[in-house]
């Protein structure tokens, strides 16, 4: 078996989070099928997509094409992307599938999590040093200030144009996009009659079918112990098979101040990074924006709100790792989740 790791570089755009460690095994294709690996570049991170073909066509430049072009949507680190544009109130722009799909997702999903997941934060992100702008300015007045402008509410979709309350509020999708770029992978797979795949971009993952006829697609979670550059040892095995996983967390992307680490993930109520002894959390659903989306919110929560949302809705199945008081972790699996843990190798 070869296990195949693969992170975000410190250029990630997205956000950092729990490592997924994708974990296939180089085999024989299925009967007259071929089999075909595409790896790169985008986004600030890494892909790996594994996919069989009756007809043995590759796909690496439509791929490569089709992740470009995500960028000039709804990448912040793109000046000239829509949502750049929409950032800057340029009233000219055209708004694309990919964004109006991104804008109405999140929408559901900031109701879904009362307001905890809200792209809107996209000025505090920077204000802390974890945008691209990397400002990193906390003191609490230039919170309070930011705060008047950030809430989901305050901007709306009207007749195909994004209206805003105050002009300074700007979106950024980083929490969320890289799993909407697997969802669009997947559905070009699809669109193929490919029917066994698995797409991995930045540790988000979608599978489809199996890795072979006896075998599932396996996906590997990292052990949560702060690292902000080097990869963690794999701490449980997942099988995936017509789902996709998302995993967020919080100690990949941090700074400190005071000797204390502060995580990327901003409360959009406070201003301030979260501060609560969730580590990670790992969804599993059937698509992936929504998936990464929610993991985001669900973390903010914090454990306790993570939970009873996930008492509330059986469509996700999660594993929570939480930190203890005497500085270990502890896991808290949802019963579907249980059902698809797997032994290491």
């Amino acid at each position: 078996m070869n296990c195949f790791k693969f992170e975000g570089t410190k250029l990630d755009m997205k956000k950092s989070r729990l490592l997924i460690v994708l974990m296939f095994f180089v085999s024989a294709s299925f009967g007259q099928t071929f089999k075909h690996i595409v790896e790169g570049e985008a986004q600030g991170t890494t892909y790996h997509i594994t996919y069989y073909d009756s007809l043995n066509r590759n796909y690496s430049e439509e791929i490569e094409a089709i992740l470009e072009a995500f960028d000039q949507s709804v990448s912040t680190y793109v000046s000239t992307s829509i949502i750049s544009k929409v950032n800057a109130n340029d009233t000219t722009v055209l708004l694309d599938e990919t964004f109006l799909t991104c804008f109405n997702r999140a929408k559901d999903i900031w109701k879904l999590t009362n307001g905890a997941f809200d792209p809107t934060v996209f000025p505090l992100v920077n204000a802390w040093g974890f945008g691209p702008q990397k400002k990193a300015v906390i003191e609490q007045q230039k919170l309070d200030s930011i705060l008047q402008f950030v809430g989901f509410e305050k901007i709306q979709l009207l007749n195909g144009k994004i209206v805003k309350d105050d002009p300074r509020v700007s979106l950024d999708f980083n929490a969320f996009a890289q799993g909407y770029s697997v969802d669009v992978i997947a559905q070009f797979l699809q669109t193929k009659k490919c029917i066994h795949f698995i797409v991995e971009i930045g540790g988000e993952v979608r599978a489809n079918g199996r890795m072979d006829a006896n075998r599932e697609w396996l996906v590997g979670i990292e052990k949560p112990t702060y690292n902000a550059t080097a990869n963690n040892p794999i701490f449980q095995v997942i099988a995936v098979q017509n789902e996709a996983v998302a995993t967020s967390g919080n100690y990949r992307k941090y700074i400190e101040k005071s000797g204390e680490k502060l995580a990327h993930h901003i409360d959009p109520k406070t201003g301030a990074p979260t501060k609560n002894n969730l580590l990670s959390i790992t969804l599993i659903t059937t698509d992936c924006i929504t998936a990464d989306a929610t993991a985001t919110g669900l973390l903010v929560l914090g454990l306790k709100k993570a939970k009873r949302f996930l008492k509330n809705h059986d469509n996700y199945q999660a594993m929570l790792i939480y930190s203890t008081r005497k500085g270990g972790f502890k896991t808290f699996v949802t019963k579907g989740f249980k059902s698809k843990l797997r032994k290491m190798a």
